[in-house]
């Protein structure tokens, strides 16, 4: 018998707004009203159900429309009851919050809540590009509440060596995992395109795919003037797009509660098993940088708890900002990257698109609609945000949980994380130094431009090596040469100068 506290998804909605008029085109608050209403609808009730929602949490913009956006999107729908939440940033954040008020609906702390985000970050360029300003404010007379604290994700000291923009780290992961795979620089290049070509499939079919174009593994990993290089090894088709137009909205409540809602029961969607975990929470303090020991750990958590295995799955969406999110997820999970069943079910954020942080809203969604139209079948969504920092993962089926819902408390498994041992890490590096991991940034003219180097000092790099941050001392012939000849544990020398450090390849 199905307990009447569990947890259930009873709605989902999405959209993607494409081809509209800058005069005509909605505001992200718009889309976040569009797709909580498509949610509501999608649960078979009126949208007015919305004013009866006991809490309200807005996944935060890349780029926040307004002073705060959860009171104007509770006053648009009229949940004049409800708490009203912003979170931080994270792209975890959509997975997170549906593990986190599963369990708060299960103990009877919640009956009837709505998660929401969106971006319209192509609207806004658009205007920008008209000469205008995006003005979408609306009068609020006090800021948004967070959900929970939010805590920068680089520290001074990475900042200072450029060690902050996603776009910087990645590759470092990229190029660490390149190594631990014994590939060459060209065979590395076209395996992350074939990867992502498989994406591109899936996307080319997606109904809410901003890029719904089927690229072959050539076309992805070779830099053009249309497809450079960001930071390398990553080309521009490489990295997540947020420069769209969408949303994504999920409804969720308790089985009794549906069922005096009248919402139809081949509505509910079952969390079977969930789990939340970080890494070591700064890049320049982490083990190493080719794994991930909270995927590990989330993977062997939300699986222990269904009763499952990864060979139980028929739908599955990785999260995908950059090549080795997936290549790591895979690597940790125990999954090819060729499986037959395919590793996302979107298209993943270049391809689809991600809606800043709110990306796995839609992957949520997504994965609702699949396992709804395949009764009994079961979905994966893994979920990631900061510098594959924190990390959520979530399975669902339309089978009905057995007996009581409940989850491991996270902060058991989290503390074996953070008491993995970790390097010592100097900020006045001088002397021999080698490279840890590295990458090379790249400007709007496919040219490079800097380098950023972690390393350690000595000759080599073992675990018991200090570790330093540095820029990289180079003319642009050896940044070049960088990225076609293998520097990973490349020898040279590090100084400290004006509160940074330098590297120096050696000749």
């Amino acid at each position: 018998m199905i307990q009447d506290n569990t947890p259930i998804l009873v709605g989902v909605g999405q959209v993607t707004e494409k081809g509209v008029p800058v005069a005509d085109a909605s505001s992200p608050l718009d889309l976040i009203e569009q797709a909580a209403y498509l949610a509501a609808e999608d649960a078979g009730l009126d949208k007015n159900v919305l004013t009866d929602l006991d809490t309200l949490v807005i996944v935060r913009g890349f780029r926040e429309p307004t002073k705060n956006s959860p009171a104007v999107i509770q006053r648009r729908i009229g949940a004049a009851k409800a708490q009203a939440f912003l979170t931080p940033h994270g792209g975890n954040n959509p997975q997170y919050l549906v593990n986190r008020y599963a369990e708060a609906i299960t103990k009877g702390e919640n009956r009837l809540v709505l998660f929401a985000g969106s971006e319209a970050m192509d609207t806004s360029r658009r205007i920008v590009k008209e000469g205008g300003t995006p003005d979408w404010e609306e009068a609020d007379d006090q800021d948004a509440t967070y959900l929970f604290p939010d805590v920068d994700m680089s520290n001074d000291y990475e900042n200072a060596h450029g060690i902050f923009p996603p776009a910087s780290i990645y590759p470092m992961f990229e190029n660490a995992v390149r190594q631990k795979y014994g590939r060459s620089i060209a065979d590395h290049q076209l395996a992350m395109g074939k990867l992502f070509s498989r994406f591109t499939k899936v996307a080319a079919t997606s109904p809410h795919a901003w890029y719904p174009i089927e690229r072959s593994a050539e076309e992805i990993a070779t830099a053009t003037p249309q497809n450079r290089y960001v930071g390398w090894p990553y080309t521009k088709f490489m990295n997540a797009m947020n420069q769209i137009n969408q949303s994504a909205a999920i409804l969720m409540t308790s089985v009794g509660e549906a069922r005096k809602m009248g919402i139809p029961e081949d509505k509910f969607t079952y969390l079977h098993g969930c789990a939340d975990a970080a890494e070591i929470w700064h890049v320049q303090d982490r083990v190493n940088y080719h794994s991930s020991p909270a995927i590990r750990e989330i993977g062997k958590q939300a699986f222990d708890m269904a009763g499952m295995t990864l060979n139980d799955v028929d739908f599955i969406d990785i999260y995908s900002c950059f090549p080795v999110a997936v290549e790591i997820a895979c690597d940790e999970l125990g999954l090819a990257k060729d499986d037959p069943r395919g590793l996302t079910i979107t298209g993943g954020l270049p391809f689809h698109g991600g809606a800043g942080n709110n990306y796995v809203m839609n992957s949520i969604a997504a994965m609702v609609d699949k396992v709804r139209g395949k009764p009994g079948s079961i979905g994966l969504v893994t979920a990631n945000g900061g510098y594959l920092t924190k990390h959520a993962a979530g399975i669902y089926s339309t089978t009905p949980t057995e007996g009581q819902w409940q989850r491991v408390d996270p902060a058991t498994y989290q503390a074996k994380i953070d008491a993995m041992p970790r390097p010592t890490v100097i900020k006045e590096a001088n002397g021999d130094a080698v490279i840890e991991t590295y990458t090379v940034l790249f400007g709007r003219t496919n040219e490079p431009e800097a380098a950023i180097v972690i390393g350690r000092l000595g000759d080599a790099v073992t675990q018991d090596a200090p570790r330093f941050l540095s820029l990289v001392t180079a003319d642009a012939d050896t940044l070049t040469r960088m990225t076609q000849t293998d520097y990973m544990g490349a020898k040279g020398s590090v100084s400290h100068k004006d509160g940074r450090n330098f590297f120096t390849p050696a000749a």
